[in-house]
């Protein structure tokens, strides 16, 4: 049996047909697909915050402080650079652990282990909050670090670093009440009814989002 081509209008007709149908173009699922949107969105704002302070940075006349001593503690009468800056960073590649460990189990149905993992992983991202809250004190009030002044040398030092780490440290609160609701959610059985877990995959792509940009702001600001 010959083919008979379609002209152009049926054609037309045809991918209007398709789109009108609410058919999805893609196999992704529409939570996971605007988590992947929102954290481009994010990747644009934190690229933007990290260009613009190795800008400043660069072009600065007057010296900028230097990381490790700034960010240093003192332990038994010594000072150890980024000692705080290290230990909060071993806290966030942990948490990326548990977390995939959550996801893993979420997809075994496995809802105690998964609930609990994310809940071990808020817990971690909430002590690293708390840290960055003692590392915001130890500045202001020890040290006299303000967003628009800083003792130690060039004032822009203080806008960046309030500025980019305050954005991440939002993102990490923000995630710790993501990840408690999420998980309370899998205890109750709430995903189980739903048939999938597929939010709880979405919930890791937010938090390693996270812990990566956390990896990028170590690296620029902390070892620079």
């Amino acid at each position: 049996m010959t083919h008979q081509p379609r002209t152009t209008i049926e054609g037309l007709q045809g991918v209007t047909a398709d789109w009108s149908a609410d058919k999805q173009a893609f196999p992704v699922p529409w939570g996971k697909a605007m988590m992947w949107i929102f954290l481009l969105s994010d990747t644009f704002i934190f690229s933007c915050f990290l260009t613009g302070y190795m800008n400043v940075r660069m072009s600065t006349t007057v010296p900028w402080p230097n990381p490790s001593e700034v960010f240093a503690l003192t332990v038994a009468g010594k000072s150890i650079p980024l000692l705080l800056i290290a230990i909060m960073t071993m806290v966030l590649i942990t948490s990326s652990g548990t977390m995939a460990m959550a996801v893993n189990f979420g997809y075994r149905r496995d809802r105690k282990r998964t609930a609990m993992l994310m809940f071990a992983t808020a817990a971690l991202g909430l002590c690293f909050v708390g840290m960055q809250a003692f590392e915001w004190t130890k500045l202001i009030v020890d040290e006299g670090v303000r967003p628009w002044a800083n003792p130690m040398g060039a004032a822009q030092f203080g806008s960046a670093f309030f500025m980019i780490t305050g954005f991440h440290g939002l993102h990490v609160s923000g995630g710790v009440i993501y990840l408690s609701v999420v998980a309370i959610r899998v205890l109750n059985g709430f995903y189980d009814r739903k048939g999938t877990y597929e939010t709880v995959e979405v919930a890791g792509l937010y938090w390693h989002f996270v812990d990566l940009v956390w990896v990028f702001i170590f690296a620029f600001f902390y070892l620079w």
